[in-house]
């Protein structure tokens, strides 16, 4: 997990944590491929490419099971005890999100503005999973509730391949910010509190007081990255090479049972 810290103290303190390669997640990478390339290519998933085609969202696509596992092959008895340990009982894990990316991201995703794009190019779309911006009213609001945030790559890819990018140990400041924004609303209005200048706010002092990490990972392996940690993809690097299917990368982001009270706290 390469740090001197425990791994509940690194992800207490830094927001996220890194796996080492275990061959159990080795099998699961090459089982959850296959899946990801089929439906990628199915036409019921067309719209979830994105960003000129550069980009397949891949919501929910992976049909695997509440355990985590696809045709059969489980996740891993090592992955789910670490997860455990910093997190307790795990919930069922819903169908995992399949990101393809492929060379030439980011181009302009449909509906996006000018501004959002330079935002997309130069911050790499940086974000907290949960608040979510209303394009119609252009209010934000804490509308998703996961627990955690879990990265499986499931191909090789070179390290400019649009890795997954993190601010490190971001979670504190986002987590304030939000929690300091919401406390300001009865607890019955939290989820329709907009809490875009705040969000925006603390974005900015993330930018200027954290470090930013590009997190390149492979088959194997795997991070588990805090709700409150902000986030984001690099644009596809010069000179970055993928397997032919572009950089593919599983996603799970469990659903928290409390809601958005026990999301919320630190």
């Amino acid at each position: 997990m390469g740090s001197d810290l425990s791994p509940q103290d690194h992800f207490a303190q830094r927001g996220w944590l890194r796996f080492s390669y275990d061959p159990q997640l080795a099998a699961w990478a090459t089982a959850a491929r296959r899946a990801g390339q089929a439906a990628a290519q199915d036409p019921k998933h067309a719209h979830w490419w994105q960003c000129g085609d550069t980009w397949f969202v891949g919501v929910d696509v992976l049909e695997n099971d509440t355990a985590g596992a696809i045709n059969g092959v489980a996740l891993g008895e090592k992955l789910l005890q670490h997860l455990s340990t910093l997190f307790g009982d795990l919930p069922d894990f819903h169908p995992a999100q399949v990101s393809i990316i492929k060379p030439g991201y980011p181009k302009p995703r449909d509906g996006e503005t000018e501004a959002a794009f330079g935002y997309r190019l130069r911050r790499d779309a940086a974000h907290v999973d949960g608040p979510r911006l209303n394009r119609d009213t252009g209010a934000r609001v804490c509308d998703e509730y996961h627990q955690f945030i879990l990265g499986l790559p499931l191909n090789e890819a070179s390290a400019t391949a649009s890795p997954m990018v993190l601010w490190d140990g971001s979670h504190h400041i986002m987590q304030r910010a939000l929690a300091t924004a919401l406390a300001e609303h009865p607890r019955a209005d939290w989820p329709k509190a907009d809490i875009s200048e705040p969000y925006k706010a603390a974005r900015r002092e993330v930018f200027d007081t954290c470090t930013r990490i590009e997190l390149a990972v492979r088959p194997g392996e795997a991070y588990v990255i805090h709700r409150h940690l902000l986030h984001g993809v690099a644009p596809w690097g010069q000179g970055a090479t993928a397997d032919p299917e572009g950089r593919m990368i599983a996603y799970f982001r469990p659903e928290m049972v409390g809601g958005l009270g026990d999301w919320i706290t630190f």
